[in-house]
């Protein structure tokens, strides 16, 4: 997954540098560190910035489950090397792209090898209930191991799934029982919420990700809606004429969400499929106008999320620390 904007993270990195190993006393390579207790498992629609799953230390604290996804008979991995170009080709062609949960014999392996590890329990944070099975597979998945396993459906996607997992990562490392960090990935998925713009929605009917209506609405009056997850749900969130006006408005509706908080206390990411130099012409905009905020982190949608959403997607992910009192901008929808 390529991430162009690394560094606009320090604070993930400051804190990163607590969890390396060494940096403790009592770390062991092999298996959990003194003190750890939970390790926690996640699928790829978190859209995990390669260079911070690489940062942590290699003790299984954190595991990644790949989504499949189908490109006519064929099935994919996130992560295989031109699994994003071929979804881009098939979308192109009208070859049927779909995809799949993870499956509980996955999930399975993840926690098993963790209870090897010596942790004592599992947090398995997922993609929203409401638009894949993967949490019930996770669920399954926990009856059948020996140690506890707490699965938090965080009602979102992509890089807000993602600030959960790091929060409940960043729980862990300090120590965290299941219930502990359980809680801090819940908590920082409510903080956080996810707007997007497509040119096309005909995809996400496909997947049935909308309705039929909704998708029929843009089709025949040429509409652009913004759309945002609320409640676990892709919604409805304004229509606009024009692609330009589309993301124009996205931006204005972050600028608005982002300011409403605490300097200091907003992260922002920018997700894309196939138009980086949207995504960054977008942040940069973002960044001019938001200068208390750290830059957006940019990065292509992860293979599962990009082949319901379709090429052209923009999305941007605005998270509230934990430091931050928030009041938040109303969704209507």
């Amino acid at each position: 997954m390529p991430d162009s904007n690394a560094a606009a993270w320090p604070w993930v990195r400051s804190r990163l540098s607590g969890l390396r190993p060494g940096a403790r006393p009592g770390t062991r390579h092999d298996g959990a560190r003194a003190g750890v207790r939970t390790a926690v498992v996640t699928d790829s629609a978190a859209a995990l910035p390669a260079d911070y799953s690489g940062s942590l230390p290699q003790d299984g604290i954190l595991t990644v489950t790949p989504m499949p996804v189908m490109v006519g008979p064929e099935i994919y991995g996130e992560g295989e090397d031109d699994i994003l170009e071929t979804i881009a080709v098939a979308l192109a062609a009208g070859t049927q792209v779909k995809t799949s949960r993870p499956s509980p014999g996955q999930f399975e392996q993840a926690y098993r090898a963790a209870e090897r590890r010596g942790f004592e329990a599992v947090v398995s944070v997922h993609i929203s209930g409401e638009l894949s099975g993967t949490a019930d597979a996770a669920r399954l998945a926990a009856a059948r191991v020996g140690i506890p396993v707490e699965v938090v459906d965080t009602r979102t996607v992509g890089m807000a799934q993602g600030m959960a997992v790091q929060a409940a990562v960043e729980a862990a490392a300090a120590g965290s029982d299941c219930a502990g960090v359980a809680a801090a990935a819940g908590a920082q998925a409510a903080r956080t919420k996810v707007f997007f713009y497509v040119p096309s929605l005909e995809q996400l009917r496909r997947g049935g990700r909308i309705g039929a209506a909704a998708s029929l609405l843009g089709t025949v009056f040429a509409i652009k809606p913004i759309l945002a997850v609320d409640g676990g749900r892709i919604v409805p969130l304004e229509k606009v004429r024009s692609g330009a006006r589309a993301v124009a408005r996205l931006e204005e509706i972050v600028v608005a969400q982002a300011a409403a908080h605490p300097a200091g206390s907003v992260r922002l990411a920018v997700h894309h499929f196939g138009n980086p130099e949207e995504a960054e012409s977008l942040a940069a905009r973002l960044e001019a106008a938001l200068p208390d905020c750290p830059p957006a982190q940019i990065s292509s949608l992860p293979a599962v999320l990009a082949a319901h959403a379709g090429l052209g997607v923009l999305a941007v992910i605005v998270g509230r620390t934990a430091d931050g009192p928030g009041a938040g901008v109303h969704l209507s929808t």
